[in-house]
C-alpha cells in the first residue's frame, strides 16, 4: 500500500461483510478469533467490532471471497456481505485507509441486505451488489444470481455445508462419501435433492464476474 500514490484512485470491488446478531454472541471475543481465523489468508480484515472489509481487482473475485468466508463461517457464523464497483481512493498510504465510490456502494449493499433479510420471502439473502454509475457488471443481473445462491445455501442442512466444501475443493463424491461414511449413491442423491452441484456451477460462472 505505501507505494501507492496519496489520492491515486481506481476502480476495484469492495467486501463489506459484518456477523448477523453478534450482540448476542455467547462469547464475543471467541467469535471475534475465530472470524479472524478465518480471515487470516485473504484480503480481509476487521474494522470496527464485528464489521471486515477489503477489497478486490474484480466484482468475481468479492464475490467468491464472501462464499468462501461464509462456508468457512456456517452454521455456526452467520454473516452478511454488501460488495460495491466503484473508484476507490487511498486517503492515506501508512494506514491504508480508503474512501471513495466504490465503499460507498459497498456500505448500501450491505445495508440493504440487513434490510431484506428481515422480510420473510428473502430471509435466506445474504449478500447483494451496488455499482457507483454505469462503469461495472449490471447490477440486476448479478444480483439475480446472488438472490438465488443465498436462497439454496440457505435451505442446505450442515452436511450439505460439508459435501459442498468438499465439492468446491475438486472432491469426488467417492472421497465425500468416505469423509462422512456414507454411500457415494446417497452423496449423489444428496447433491441433486440440494443443488449442490448447481452452487458448483452457479459459483464458478459469478467468479469470473468482471
Amino acid at each position: 500500500m505505501a507505494e501507492v500514490k496519496a489520492n491515486a484512485s481506481s476502480p476495484r470491488a469492495a467486501l463489506i461483510g459484518d456477523v448477523v446478531d453478534s450482540r448476542h454472541a455467547p462469547d464475543r471475543a471467541e467469535l471475534h478469533r475465530r472470524i479472524n481465523q478465518i480471515l487470516a489468508d485473504t484480503p480481509l480484515a476487521f474494522t470496527v467490532g464485528d464489521e471486515f472489509q477489503g477489497s478486490f481487482p474484480t466484482v468475481g473475485a468479492a464475490i467468491d471471497a464472501a462464499l468462501a468466508v461464509r462456508l468457512a463461517s456456517e452454521p455456526d457464523i452467520d454473516i452478511r456481505f454488501g460488495i460495491g464497483w466503484g473508484e476507490m481512493t487511498v486517503l492515506d498510504t501508512e494506514t491504508g485507509i480508503q474512501d471513495g465510490p466504490g465503499w460507498w456502494s459497498a456500505r448500501e449493499a450491505i445495508e440493504w441486505t440487513a434490510a431484506a433479510q428481515q422480510q420473510p420471502a428473502l430471509a435466506t439473502v445474504r449478500t447483494a451488489y451496488r455499482r457507483h454509475g454505469d462503469a461495472g457488471p449490471d447490477p440486476d443481473a448479478v444480483n439475480a444470481a446472488l438472490l438465488c445462491r443465498d436462497h439454496l445455501l440457505g435451505s442446505i442442512d450442515a452436511r450439505s455445508l460439508r459435501l459442498l466444501r468438499g465439492l468446491l475443493d475438486n472432491k469426488t463424491k467417492k472421497e465425500l462419501a468416505a469423509m462422512e461414511g456414507i454411500s457415494a449413491s446417497a452423496v449423489s442423491q444428496r447433491t441433486a435433492r440440494d443443488g449442490l452441484d448447481l452452487l458448483v456451477l452457479a459459483s464458478e460462472r459469478l467468479r469470473d464476474v468482471r
